[in-house]
């Protein structure tokens, strides 16, 4: 059955299928090593919510959004925007409409166990590490894209667009922690259509997550929580 809007045309171009010889730049010679090495990387990676004042070169940042972009996505329709904010004053607004919803947030949306369960975590409405860090990563989900050739108004169809944004930030999470950086992925509730309306875009876009990125503070400090191990996520057959 075809729709009123079905193209024959895809919105991806044609294009040749070449050659693929696999992975030729990898952490180790030995697949093992390669695997346990990036485990150690990744195995090192916490939650941060304090940073430190060190300046982040902006270029490291923008590296790691790079390699991002470099994630799987449904018909190669590359559903993302990555918004890197620098800039203090933006950071300071970003901030004042994060707390400011955070806070009837904790104390009227949000369930009460729901609060209970972070209790250990030691959250609350108060964001200071949305101005503490160099930067911030405000990660868009594009829902629908726009047709490169006719009409500029032909609504191209984003399909995953939700699980391909989070595929690509876990890489970026993965690429801050190899840069040596640290991070927190944060998902501000209801605050999305004010950010996008602060930073300015199109009405395709949804704030998925947002990631402050730097070095932890001198006085930083993690919950001691445990990962579970592979026997208990992991089930061969």
């Amino acid at each position: 059955l075809e729709h009123a809007d079905y193209d024959p045309l895809p919105a991806l171009e044609e294009k040749p299928h070449i050659p693929y010889a696999g992975a030729t730049v990898t952490l180790a010679q030995d697949p093992l090593e390669a695997a346990e090495r990036f485990y150690a990387i990744a195995n090192n990676r916490r939650s941060v919510r304090k940073f430190s004042s060190r300046p982040v070169d902006v270029a490291i940042v923008e590296r790691c959004i790079r390699a991002a972009g470099t994630a799987p996505s449904g018909a190669h329709t590359e559903p993302w925007t990555f918004c890197l904010v620098s800039d203090p004053s933006i950071k300071a607004s970003v901030r004042e409409i994060i707390e400011a919803e955070e806070f009837v947030n904790y104390t009227q949306r949000m369930a009460k166990q729901w609060v209970t369960d972070l209790r250990p975590i030691r959250t609350n409405h108060v964001k200071e590490y949305l101005t503490e860090a160099p930067h911030l990563v405000l990660v868009f989900k594009q829902t629908y894209g726009y047709k490169v050739d006719g009409d500029a108004t032909a609504k191209k169809q984003h399909y995953y667009n939700e699980i391909s944004t989070s595929i690509a930030t876990g890489m970026l999470l993965c690429a801050f922690q190899c840069a040596g950086l640290s991070s927190l992925v944060t998902t501000p509730l209801n605050c999305g259509p004010a950010l996008r309306t602060l930073l300015e875009r199109p009405p395709n876009e949804k704030l998925l997550v947002l990631l402050p990125v730097g070095y932890p503070a001198d006085d930083c400090t993690v919950p001691d929580l445990q990962r579970k191990p592979l026997e208990d996520i992991l089930v061969r057959y």
